[in-house]
């Protein structure tokens, strides 16, 4: 897989553009790109963006937790990690140093204990190298993770997306164009809510369903002793959630592990903690409103 799109447009969408180039005879025939992708999205059964408005709340850490919590359920689960110029899945997940492989089916994602994971970061050539590309070469490499990767049979894929509102999950949005659903992760302060709500409308514009809203940081459980303490107050995204009239998926407390569990690249699968039942009760939630969707 090359994720420099050296021959191709990035945005087969856009006439003008197409039109306009000068490799445009050397194009794919994007029909056949599509039919491609349909075809790698047709085993997989939740197509689900998570995303956040501010940069910080702690979205890629909620990814890799959600996974873990789906995978010790029993479902087939993948994670797209979405920020080309930022990837943080692989050390999340302890997968940095697994190498990719191509097979007859395609690129074969790397394997984190039964999460399946494509990022930008596993195609680097050093941990410490930089991705300086605007936005129709990240367009582009989003395009070959869904075309060129080998998902097989998923119950589950997260798309892990990028701070903010503009070309990843628009892009996601017009490839995936049956996106499951979309999770907006915030934490409890107004300047986090007040981007996050942002992102909450810009999946509404788009016509994903919001699955809902997650509270992370939500105070601090004291491990001496066991009393709440408000860091980032408390409660802001449920009330952001019932202005906005999407669902609130639950809140998660600071825990002490989650830096050191991050580091060292596990997640909160089989911890009972306070953040680790946060996760199983917001899965449940999660669960609870793809299966109300499906009902309709």
């Amino acid at each position: 897989m090359n994720p420099s799109p050296s021959n191709k447009n990035s945005n087969d969408s856009c006439d003008g553009v197409c039109s306009s180039c000068a490799e445009k005879e050397k194009c794919d025939d994007p029909k056949a790109q599509q039919n491609k992708i349909n075809d790698r999205l047709s085993r997989i059964g939740y197509k689900i963006a998570i995303a956040s408005g501010k940069g910080g709340v702690g979205k890629s850490t909620v990814t890799v937790n959600l996974a873990a919590a789906l995978r010790s359920l029993g479902y087939k689960v993948g994670i797209l990690d979405g920020d080309i110029t930022g990837p943080d899945i692989p050390k999340l997940l302890g997968i940095e140093d697994q190498k990719l492989v191509a097979g007859p089916s395609g690129l074969e994602p790397a394997d984190a204990g039964g999460i399946k994971a494509i990022s930008m970061a596993l195609l680097l050539k050093s941990r410490d190298s930089p991705v300086v590309w605007r936005g129709p070469m990240k367009m582009a490499a989003l395009k070959q993770f869904i075309e060129e990767v080998n998902w097989g049979e998923l119950d589950f894929l997260l798309v892990d997306l990028p701070p903010g509102t503009s070309d990843e999950p628009i892009s996601i949005a017009q490839l995936i164009p049956g996106l499951d659903g979309a999770i907006v992760v915030t934490t409890p302060q107004e300047v986090a809510l007040l981007d996050s709500r942002k992102a909450v409308n810009m999946f509404l514009m788009m016509n994903v369903p919001m699955l809902g809203i997650v509270e992370n940081m939500s105070g601090l459980i004291c491990p001496h002793c066991g009393q709440r303490i408000e860091v980032f107050k408390t409660g802001g995204g449920e009330e952001a959630a019932r202005e906005l009239g999407v669902p609130f998926l639950g809140a998660i407390p600071l825990d002490t592990e989650i830096g050191s569990l991050g580091d060292m690249g596990k997640t909160f699968a089989n911890s009972k903690t306070a953040a680790a039942k946060a996760f199983e009760e917001i899965v449940k939630s999660i669960l609870d409103r793809l299966e109300a969707q499906q009902a309709k």
